[in-house]
């Protein structure tokens, strides 16, 4: 019955098979070009404009193409990243680094602390959250991260810096911030080397909603994928001018990069870099505001790549 109704579903909407067959890694032989339409009209319901792309979206998508600059693979490790912030914005923001693993049997699960977070290195929302350890599920949190282990994050997305990505796992400090059970992020959309937006997720784990602010903290009416809502009003971080700084000098150098952040008790912390935000297959409301933060990616003068 299962099946049958399975199949019902994606008769009425193709696309969500696409999406399916994708995740599980069946189009992994074609052609990067080629698979980027396919996935875009899969996710979106939308012909990939790659010869003249405009929105926000489309322009990730030629990004992911012709802008393969080899530092990138770096700045998504998030092991080898450390290194960089350290060398260019300071140890000071990164959090707390407790231990880093190259295969999930070298865990050495007694000696950590009673709250860790465990991350891949090599991928995105990898993740075990660990706020008891006497509570922790350790045979699931096993099951999870070797499945993980396995996985290349480049695939679905095309995100091509994830591709030669060493799987790796480093456990960080437990942190949370004033809310006492998540951890919110900044996270700072720039381009070419200016912040504009900054993007404020919460309720993660219920209900995951996420307000977005331009850098004076005014609240911008508009959502990105998730649900937006004006009656939260999230308190202006004492230090974003600060935040805002370090952004800039993180992403001085490309056409667009996010820079996150996290604040915490005052102190900022480096989260991560990303090149593609939502692989640049998020829905925008209104659409008008997803052309209007293409029109601020200012596309590199490079031949097209038509080969991949």
């Amino acid at each position: 019955m299962r099946v049958v109704k399975a199949i019902k579903r994606y008769i009425r909407t193709p696309r969500k098979l696409i999406l399916t067959l994708g995740m599980k890694g069946w189009f992994n032989w074609v052609p990067d070009r080629l698979y980027l339409k396919l996935i875009y009209w899969g996710e979106l319901g939308e012909n990939l404009n790659l010869n003249e792309p405009v929105t926000y979206n489309e322009k990730l998508q030629w990004l992911k193409l012709n802008d393969r600059n080899p530092e990138y693979n770096i700045y998504v490790d998030k092991y080898a990243v450390r290194l960089y912030i350290e060398q260019t914005i300071g140890q000071q923001y990164l959090i707390p680094l407790i231990a880093v693993y190259d295969k999930v049997e070298e865990i050495d699960w007694e000696s950590l602390p009673n709250k860790f977070i465990l991350k891949c290195t090599h991928g995105s929302g990898s993740n075990v959250i660990c706020i008891d350890k006497d509570k922790l599920d350790k045979k699931a949190a096993i099951k999870k991260l070797d499945k993980w282990m396995k996985k290349n994050w480049y695939w679905f997305g095309r995100e091509w810096p994830y591709l030669n990505v060493k799987p790796r796992i480093v456990c960080e400090k437990y942190m949370v911030d004033e809310s006492g059970k998540e951890l919110k992020d900044y996270k700072i959309f720039c381009f070419n080397g200016e912040p504009k937006i900054i993007q404020v997720d919460y309720n993660r784990f219920k209900g995951h909603k996420r307000n977005l602010y331009d850098t004076d903290w005014n609240y911008i009416p508009a959502s990105l994928q998730y649900p937006t809502d004006s009656n939260v009003k999230i308190k202006k971080p004492e230090k974003l001018n600060e935040m805002l700084e370090l952004a800039r000098t993180l992403s001085k150098d490309y056409p667009h990069v996010r820079i996150d952040f996290y604040y915490i008790n005052g102190k900022i912390y480096f989260g991560e870099i990303t090149f593609y935000h939502g692989a640049g297959l998020e829905m925008f409301n209104p659409e008008e505001f997803g052309l209007e933060m293409g029109s601020w990616i200012a596309l590199p003068k490079l031949k097209q790549n038509t080969t991949v």
